[in-house]
């Protein structure tokens, strides 16, 4: 990995070209590594991090950021084919990708993911030059009331996304809030319900929980349909881009 990094120090220049090409080596590596279900973008900017090594520090956060933005996708490629989210942004994508994918439109799923990352993220990069030093500045007098009004607003949400069915969304609501009371807590550093395991210290993973609900659900329900029917060929990925009636309600 160090080596590679040395190796891409050749491609560094005075323009701008070099800081491109070293972005699309990061956003195809980082797709890559975000195929696999577990490793988010923070894990594997950590693991691809070697690639860097020599670069100038201007080019080596380009690449990096490359690398984030391309495991973010990479997630979303495994949500839309195969029903298992990378990471938690893309826990969404599986409500409405996945249906896409069984109806044989896997890749114009693919690609209002893409366009819809795209228009967020030049949002998100906007929002975060121009209102970024005002949030940052409000979010250190953040205390004890704020957190509480924030868990309510949450919940408030959530009840509201629940639609007709209010019972069962109680119920994983109240599921998702015992788990999350588990390992150390972030403000007082205590072991809640550990029980004296070293695992449990660390509390469950967001990420771990939705490939085990999501991912090992559909493995059981594909090896249940499979069990005495031929195996067929997956559908090949085209039409990346939605049709002229799709735009409107993909924009929304």
């Amino acid at each position: 990995m160090e080596s590679l990094g040395y190796l891409l120090q050749g491609f560094e220049t005075a323009s701008s070209w070099s800081n491109l090409l070293l972005c699309l080596v990061g956003v195809t590596f980082g797709m890559f590594v975000g195929v696999l279900p577990g490793l988010g973008p923070t894990a594997g900017t950590a693991l691809l991090l070697p690639l860097t090594f020599g670069l100038p520090p201007v080019s080596a956060v380009i690449m990096l950021s490359g690398i984030y933005y391309g495991a973010m996708y990479g997630g979303t490629i495994t949500s839309v084919l195969i029903n298992t989210p990378g990471e938690s942004a893309s826990l969404m994508t599986c409500m409405d990708g996945y249906p896409m994918a069984k109806q044989g439109r896997a890749g114009t799923a693919l690609g209002i993911a893409a366009i819809g990352s795209f228009i967020g993220g030049m949002f998100a990069l906007a929002a975060l030059i121009f209102v970024g030093p005002f949030v940052a500045t409000q979010a250190l007098k953040f205390g004890p009331p704020e957190y509480f009004s924030l868990v309510v607003v949450g919940l408030s949400l959530l009840v509201g996304l629940m639609g007709k069915s209010l019972v069962r969304g109680l119920i994983a609501a109240f599921f998702g809030l015992a788990l999350s009371f588990v390992g150390m807590d972030s403000s007082t550093g205590t072991i809640r319900f550990g029980f004296g395991i070293e695992e449990l210290e660390d509390g469950f993973e967001f990420v771990s929980i939705a490939m085990g609900l999501f991912g090992l659900s559909e493995i059981f329900i594909t090896a249940e349909e499979n069990l005495n029917a031929q195996a067929q060929k997956p559908p090949k990925i085209q039409n990346m881009l939605p049709r002229r009636d799709e735009w409107i309600p993909a924009l929304k």
